[in-house]
C-alpha cells in the first residue's frame, strides 16, 4: 500500500474537520468536568486545577502513544476504532463518577485527582489519539509534513476553542450535563463506526468491544441515578425534607448543606449561623424600624424572608449568581418577590459596582461555591466596594466556613479589619480558640457595633457563641494576610471538614 493510496482514503477537509471535532469533544468534557465533580469534591480552584492536569495528562499520552500506533499500523485500520473507543470512553464517564464520587468524598485534592482521572483521563487520551492518526493518513511526501501538521494543529486549537466556548457559554446553561455527554458519547461512536467502514472496507471484529462497552455504559447511565435533583450552571442542588438538624426544608447545593426554610414560618431559624445574623438584625437601629438590606447571595432566601416577617416594611435587594436557585426558591423555598424583596440575577461583584451610595443599613453575605466563599468576594477591593453603599452606621455580616488552623476565616477577619473600624467575630468559644471549625459570622462597620446586644440576644436563645472583638480579635486573626484582588488564595487557606 503506497502514501499516495493512503492520502486517497480521507479528504482534507475531512481530515480537518475530524480533528477538529474530537479536539472540540475533548474540551467538551472538560468543561463539563467541573459540573459532574461538583457533587462530590465541590467548586474551588483545586477542582478545575485537578481536572486541567488530568486531562491535560490524557492528552500527552494519547497524542505520543497515537503517534506510534500510526507508525506501526495501517491508520485506516484503526481511526474509526480510536473514535469509537473514546466515545465508549465518554459514555464511561457517568456511571464512573457516580459510583466512585461517594469513595473519594472529602478526600480533598487526592480526591479530586483521582475523580478526575476515573472520569476523564481515558477519553482524553484516546481522543487525542486521532490527530496524530490524521496527520499520518494525511502524509504522503516529506515536502509537506510543515503543512500538513500545521494545518491539522490548527484544526485541533480551533476545535479546542470552540468546544470551550459552545460549552461554556452554551450547554452549560442550556442543557443538564449527562445528556450533553451521552449524546456525545453517541455522536463518537456512530461517527467511528462509519469511519470505520469506510476506511477499512468493513466494519470488523474490533468494532464489537467498543459498541459493547459504550451499550455497557448507557445502561449503567440509565440504572443508577445522579445526585441531582435540580442541575444548574453553577450547581448541583437538591430539596430534602426534615433533614436534621433542619425540621423544615434544607437546600443543599453540591456538598454542602446551605440553607434550612420552614416554609409556614420565615422566623423559625434551625442554622446556628443564620440565628446569629438574626441577633444582629436585631441590633440595628431601634430593633424593630425597617431596614434598607442588600444580600449578597439568595440560596434559599431564609434572611431576607426573615427580615420581611420580622421588620416590616424592610426593603431588600438579593444578588444572586444562579437563576435556577431563584427558580427553586419559588416553587419550593417559599419565595415570593415584590417591591419590598427583590432579586437581581447575576454576580455580585460586577452588580456591587452600580448600586445606590449610602444606602444600606445592612448588608449580608452568604455566597459560596462549596465550603468557599468566591474569592472575589473576599477582597479589600470588593469590601470598599460594599461600604460605599452603605450608610455611616451600616452593617456588613458575613458567614463562612473554615476549619482548623482557620487560615481563611482569619485572613478575611484581617480584611475587614482593613477596611472597617469595627470589627467582631462570633462563634464558640472553640473556634475562636482555634481549636475547632464551623461557622463564623464576621461583623463590620464603621459605626459602633452593639457586641453587647449580639451576646445577650444570643444568651436569651440559650447560646454561648462568643463575640470576639479587641485583643480577643487580635489574638484570633494573628499574622493572617489581608486578602486582595492580586493576591486571594481562598482554596488554599481555607481548610475542609475531612
Amino acid at each position: 500500500m503506497g502514501a499516495v493510496g493512503i492520502l486517497s482514503a480521507m479528504s482534507p477537509p475531512a481530515a480537518g474537520a475530524l480533528v477538529f471535532g474530537t479536539s472540540a469533544a475533548v474540551l467538551v468534557l472538560e468543561i463539563l468536568a467541573g459540573r459532574l465533580l461538583a457533587p462530590y469534591v465541590g467548586v474551588t480552584l483545586e477542582t478545575y486545577t485537578g481536572i486541567i492536569g488530568v486531562v491535560l495528562a490524557g492528552i500527552s499520552l494519547g497524542t505520543w502513544y497515537g503517534g506510534r500506533l500510526a507508525d506501526r499500523v495501517d491508520p485506516r485500520r484503526t481511526l474509526g476504532t480510536i473514535l469509537m473507543l473514546g466515545g465508549a470512553a465518554a459514555l464511561c464517564t457517568i456511571p464512573a463518577i457516580r459510583l466512585f464520587g461517594a469513595v473519594v468524598q472529602g478526600s480533598g485534592p487526592v480526591g479530586v485527582v483521582l475523580l478526575s482521572v476515573v472520569g476523564f483521563f481515558a477519553p482524553a487520551a484516546i481522543l487525542s489519539a486521532v490527530t496524530p492518526t490524521v496527520v499520518k493518513l494525511q502524509l504522503h511526501n516529506l515536502d509537506e509534513t510543515g503543512a500538513v501538521v500545521g494545518r491539522l494543529s490548527a484544526m485541533g486549537t480551533a476545535g479546542a476553542i470552540i468546544g470551550t466556548f459552545v460549552t461554556g457559554f452554551f450547554l452549560v446553561a442550556a442543557f443538564p450535563s449527562t445528556p450533553v455527554v451521552v449524546g456525545l458519547g453517541v455522536l463518537l461512536v456512530v461517527t467511528g463506526f462509519a469511519l470505520r467502514v469506510r476506511l477499512a472496507g468493513r466494519a470488523g471484529a474490533s468494532s464489537a468491544g467498543p459498541l459493547a462497552l459504550a451499550l455497557l455504559a448507557a445502561s449503567l447511565t440509565a440504572a443508577i441515578p445522579g445526585p441531582c435533583q435540580y442541575e444548574s450552571a453553577y450547581f448541583c442542588a437538591q430539596v430534602l425534607e426534615d433533614l436534621p438538624p433542619c425540621n423544615g426544608r434544607t437546600l443543599f447545593l453540591d456538598t454542602l448543606r446551605h440553607s434550612c426554610v420552614h416554609l409556614d414560618d420565615p422566623t423559625a431559624l434551625d442554622f446556628s449561623y443564620a440565628q446569629i445574623l438574626a441577633d444582629v438584625i436585631g441590633t440595628i437601629g431601634d430593633g424593630e424600624s425597617p431596614l434598607d438590606a442588600l444580600h449578597i447571595g439568595g440560596g434559599g432566601f431564609t434572611m431576607p424572608r426573615y427580615l420581611a416577617a420580622t421588620r416590616p416594611g424592610s426593603d431588600s435587594l438579593v444578588l444572586e449568581l444562579d437563576p435556577t436557585l431563584v427558580r427553586i426558591a419559588h416553587e419550593e423555598l417559599g419565595l415570593r418577590t415584590s417591591d419590598e424583596l427583590q432579586v437581581q440575577v447575576g454576580d455580585a461583584r460586577v452588580a456591587v459596582r452600580d448600586l445606590p451610595r449610602d444606602t444600606y443599613d445592612l448588608v449580608i453575605g452568604d455566597a459560596f461555591g462549596g465550603e468557599a466563599v468566591p474569592w472575589h468576594l473576599t477582597t479589600t477591593e470588593f469590601i470598599r466596594q460594599v461600604k460605599t453603599t452603605m450608610t455611616e452606621e451600616g452593617v456588613y455580616a458575613i458567614n463562612l466556613i473554615d476549619h482548623p488552623p482557620l487560615g481563611f476565616a482569619r485572613a478575611e477577619a484581617a480584611t475587614l479589619r482593613a477596611v472597617f473600624a469595627q470589627v467582631a467575630v462570633v462563634a464558640p468559644a472553640a473556634r475562636v480558640d482555634r481549636r475547632e471549625g464551623g461557622n463564623f459570622v464576621l461583623v463590620a462597620s464603621d459605626g459602633a457595633l452593639d457586641t453587647d446586644g449580639i451576646a445577650a440576644a444570643n444568651a436569651r436563645r440559650g447560646d454561648d457563641d462568643e463575640v470576639a472583638t479587641g485583643r480577643r480579635l487580635d489574638t484570633f486573626i494573628g499574622e493572617s494576610p489581608v486578602m486582595t484582588d492580586d493576591y486571594a488564595p481562598v482554596d488554599q487557606l481555607l481548610t475542609p471538614l475531612n
